[in-house]
């Protein structure tokens, strides 16, 4: 499986928390690979191998951060609300696409620094989207409610990292696409659910209507979490390239957690902890208190600047995890 080709076509697609069909065909084309029944329930992307008496359930999220239209203005600007947590900072000069009856591109407003009485971050309600279109175009082209994501080209970096926007956590589609290419010659033991879940971004709502659908024994929640950079605290920090980020936290199963651990060990796959002190902020806490409850862990990749048009990961990494999920799968008796 080609790392990048699957993480650019992935990036490439919109998907912004609520409205991930585009996103969701691209993953769903590489998993009816495994999977030829697989399939899109609102807007997640369901499968299943496998017919073990063990369920296990490898998730990752397909939505993306990004922006709803609110207003036209009578000038023909568009405002947005956010659709997830996104910086103010980097507003002023953004470049965009919005997501309508075609897709036109647009850049947020922004005062030239010669004329700008100072250097506050503009507030969401501050921000304007010029388009060049009249509000007369604009409408026969764009809605209320419609989506805005990022324009941000899949880029090559050195090495082996990679810069896009929506790495957060298209990247942990690629990871579990990858495991399963790992697993397609093996005999698994256990029946092995794929979920990639919508809404993650706004409330984790795709995780808790999918597990509950599932109802998996264990789970693995497959994101994203926080790689080191200049100026950041390293105790909070994974680093880039140095392996699958494992999750400690109350809100996982310890013993779950430990057993990956081991299992990186054993089959010297690059490992790295993350120490979480409460909730993890990601789907593993709703497969957590799913139903009856499933045991949980996270395995993420190391990611910077994340939430922003340049994300960047190491395809090591993803490598790591996906290695870690795979030897995982194949214990599961």
């Amino acid at each position: 499986m080609d790392i990048n080709n699957v993480l650019k076509a992935l990036c490439s697609e919109g998907g912004v928390s609520g409205n991930e069909k585009a996103a969701a065909e691209v993953a769903l084309s590489y998993l009816k690979k495994y999977d030829e029944n697989a399939f899109i329930k609102n807007n997640s992307v369901f499968a299943t191998i496998g017919n073990g008496e063990k369920k296990v359930l490898l998730d990752a999220h397909i939505d993306r951060i990004g922006f709803i239209v609110t207003h036209i203005t009578e000038d023909g600007f568009l405002k947005v609300a956010p659709c997830g947590g996104i910086d103010k900072r980097f507003l002023p000069a953004l470049q965009l696409i919005i997501h309508g009856k075609k897709d036109i591109a647009g850049t947020v407003v922004s005062i030239p620094p010669h004329l700008a009485s100072d250097n506050k971050p503009l507030d969401f309600d501050e921000a304007y989207i010029d388009t060049g279109y009249s509000k007369e175009e604009l409408e026969k082209i764009v809605s209320l409610g419609d989506n805005v994501s990022f324009c941000s080209p899949f880029a090559e970096l050195l090495g082996t990292r990679v810069s896009a926007s929506a790495l957060d956590d298209r990247s942990g589609v690629a990871v579990i696409l990858y495991a399963l290419e790992l697993l397609s010659k093996e005999n698994i033991n256990c029946t092995l659910q794929i979920l990639f879940s919508s809404e993650e971004e706004v409330g984790e709502r795709g995780a808790a209507t999918g597990a509950f659908s599932f109802n998996p024994d264990i789970a693995i929640a497959v994101d994203v979490s926080f790689a080191y950079a200049s100026g950041e605290k390293e105790e909070k920090c994974g680093k880039m390239g140095k392996g699958a980020m494992i999750g400690i936290a109350p809100s996982l199963d310890r013993e779950l957690s430990n057993e990956l651990i081991n299992i990186a060990r054993e089959k010297n796959i690059p490992y790295q902890i993350e120490v979480m002190n409460g909730r993890t902020g990601t789907n593993a806490d709703r497969f957590a208190i799913n139903r009856e409850g499933a045991l949980s862990s996270t395995i993420s990749i190391p990611l910077k600047y994340m939430h922003t048009p340049v994300e960047v990961v190491d395809t090591r990494d993803i490598i790591s995890c996906a290695e870690l999920i795979a030897e995982f799968v194949k214990g599961v008796k």
